[in-house]
C-alpha cells in the first residue's frame, strides 16, 4: 500500500492577517518605554487605551476608535497615578470604565465621558489601596460584574469588591514575583505563572491551590485558559534557552500533554487563545510576525495554520472583543499593534476567505456577550454560572443596562484574613533596597543644599543688621 500524506481539513487553514492602512491607524502617540512584561494597551467596542511616556506620573490615553490618524501631542490623557502605569484593562460589560494598576502600589478605576476626554482627567472614580509594593496585573472577572483581580510585587493576588471598594480575599501562596494571571470561562479557577517556577490552579474564593507543577524544563511565562476544554496554555523557555509552548490538563499538572519549541529567539511569547474558533495566536514581544495555530482535542493538539508577517517590531497588543468585530467581512480576531520605534498604533484584522457575503454562521457561534451572569455576592457565595451568550448576527449591539457607581469611603487599614495589608511589608529585595539608598542619598544631598543656602541667608540678614546698627542715622 503506497503512503500518502495525511489531509487535514479545516475551515481555518486559509485565514490571513491584514494590516490597516495608514489613514486608519493612530499616529503621533508616545508609546511608553517601560521594559514591563504587560501589552500597554487595552481596547474596547468603544475606545482604545494606550499607556504613554510621561514625566512626573503614570498616563495613558483613551481615544475614541473612529477618531484615527495623527493624535495630537496635548491630546488629553489620564494621569492621576504617582508612579507609571503597569496594566490597564476595559471592564468587560460598561465600555466607559477601566482599571490601572501603577508603581504607585494602587489600583485605581476610572470612568472616561462618552465621547471621549475633553480635558485631561486626574480624579479616578474608586482609588484601592492594598498592596505595600507597585501592582503590575490586573484582571475582570469573566461572567460578574464589580469583580477584579491584582497581582502586585508583594507576592500577592488581592480579590476586589468594587461595589464595597475592599478587598474580599487575599492569595498568599506565591514566594516570588507573579508573572500572568488567568481565569477560566466561568471564573471560578484561577491559574498563575510565577517567577519561582511554579504553574498553579487555584480555587480564588478559598484560596487552595488545586494543582501545582514545578517547572524546571519548561519555565512558564505566560499562562491562559483554553475555553471550557479544562486545559492551560503555557509559554516560556526550555533548558536549552528556546521558546516552547506547553498544553497542560487542569486537574493534572504532573506532565504536560504536549510541549512544542517554537525558535531560538528572546523575546516574550504571549499568547491570545478564541475560544469560539479554537485557534490560538502566538506574539513575540520585539517580533514583527504574529504565528496562528488550530487546537484539537486529539494528538497533536497543536496544529501550524500560518504567519502574519511585518518588518515592525511590536512592544504590546490589544485585542478587540468579538462583537466588536466586523462579522460582514468575516473577521475573526483583531489585534491592535504598538510600534514604539514609530509611535504608531496599527490594527490587524485576522479574516476567513469567504466569496458568500451572507453571515457565517459556522465561523460565528454563540459567544459571551456584555451582560454579567452574576453579582459579586452570588459569586462570593460560591455560586458559578457560564457567560450570557449572545448572536453576532445582524451585528451585536450593546444592551447591558449595568451602570458603575463608586462606593463613599474613606482611606483606613485594610485588614484581609486578619492581616493589614498596608502594615504587613514583606523582606524588601536588593534590588529595591539599593533603589531606597540612592533615593536617601538624593534626598539627604538636597537637605544639604538647602541648608546650606539658609546659612547663606542668614549670615547675609546678619551683616544687614550689623550694617544697619552701625549706620550714622541710627547713631
Amino acid at each position: 500500500m503506497s503512503w500518502r500524506p495525511q489531509y487535514r481539513s479545516s475551515k481555518f487553514r486559509n485565514v490571513y492577517g491584514k494590516a490597516a492602512s495608514r489613514e486608519f491607524c493612530f499616529d503621533g502617540i508616545p508609546i511608553t518605554k517601560n521594559v514591563h512584561d504587560n501589552h500597554f494597551c487595552a481596547v474596547n467596542a468603544a475606545f482604545i487605551a494606550i499607556v504613554t511616556e510621561s514625566a512626573g506620573g503614570g498616563a495613558f490615553l483613551v481615544i475614541p476608535l473612529q477618531q484615527t490618524g495623527r493624535i495630537e501631542p496635548n491630546y488629553p490623557k489620564v494621569c492621576g497615578h504617582q508612579g507609571n502605569v503597569l496594566d490597564i484593562k476595559w471592564n468587560p460589560f460598561i465600555d466607559t470604565v477601566i482599571a490601572s494598576c501603577s508603581e504607585d502600589t494602587s489600583v485605581r478605576i476610572w470612568e472616561i465621558p462618552e465621547g471621549g476626554l475633553k480635558r485631561n482627567m486626574t480624579e479616578a472614580a474608586l482609588e484601592l489601596f492594598g498592596h505595600s509594593r507597585r501592582v503590575g496585573i490586573v484582571e475582570w472577572h469573566p461572567t460578574t460584574n464589580n469583580i477584579l483581580f491584582s497581582a502586585g510585587y508583594d507576592y500577592k493576588v488581592l480579590i476586589w469588591n468594587l461595589d464595597v471598594g475592599e478587598p474580599v480575599k487575599m492569595l498568599d501562596c506565591h514566594s516570588d514575583v507573579i508573572l500572568c494571571l488567568s481565569l477560566n470561562a466561568d471564573g471560578s479557577l484561577l491559574a498563575t505563572s510565577c517567577k519561582d517556577k511554579r504553574l498553579r490552579v487555584l480555587e480564588p474564593r478559598s484560596g487552595r491551590v488545586l494543582q501545582e507543577a514545578t517547572c524546571k524544563n519548561h519555565r512558564v511565562n505566560r499562562v491562559v485558559f483554553l475555553g471550557s476544554t479544562k486545559r492551560l496554555l503555557t509559554t516560556g523557555v526550555s533548558r536549552w534557552n528556546t521558546r516552547q509552548v506547553a498544553l497542560w490538563d487542569q486537574d493534572d499538572l504532573s506532565m504536560p500533554l504536549m510541549e512544542e519549541e517554537i525558535d531560538g529567539l528572546s523575546g516574550l511569547l504571549f499568547p491570545f487563545y478564541d475560544a469560539d474558533t479554537h485557534m490560538l495566536y502566538l506574539a513575540g514581544k520585539g517580533d514583527g510576525n504574529i504565528r496562528y495555530y488550530e487546537i484539537g482535542s486529539e494528538k497533536p493538539y497543536l496544529s501550524y495554520l500560518m504567519e502574519f508577517r511585518s518588518p515592525a517590531p511590536q512592544k504590546g497588543l490589544g485585542v478587540m472583543p468579538k462583537h466588536g468585530l466586523d462579522v460582514s467581512a468575516c473577521e475573526v480576531f483583531r489585534f491592535y499593534k504598538l510600534i514604539t520605534l514609530k509611535g504608531l498604533i496599527e490594527p490587524i484584522s485576522m479574516i476567513v476567505p469567504r466569496r458568500s457575503e451572507t453571515y457565517q454562521e459556522d465561523i460565528y457561534p454563540m459567544t459571551p456577550g456584555t451582560e454579567p451572569a452574576l453579582t459579586p455576592d452570588e459569586w462570593l457565595s460560591g455560586i458559578n454560572r457560564d457567560p450570557i451568550l449572545v448572536s453576532l448576527k445582524e451585528g451585536y449591539k450593546r444592551t447591558s443596562k449595568v451602570v458603575f457607581k463608586a462606593p463613599a469611603r474613606e482611606k483606613k487599614s485594610v485588614v484581609v484574613n486578619g492581616i493589614d495589608l498596608l502594615e504587613n511589608v514583606p523582606p524588601r529585595t536588593e534590588n529595591e533596597l539599593l533603589r531606597m539608598f540612592f533615593r536617601q542619598q538624593d534626598e539627604i544631598r538636597r537637605l544639604k543644599e538647602e541648608l546650606s543656602q539658609k546659612d547663606v541667608r542668614i549670615r547675609q540678614l546678619q551683616l544687614e543688621l550689623k550694617n544697619f546698627r552701625n549706620s550714622p542715622k541710627n547713631n
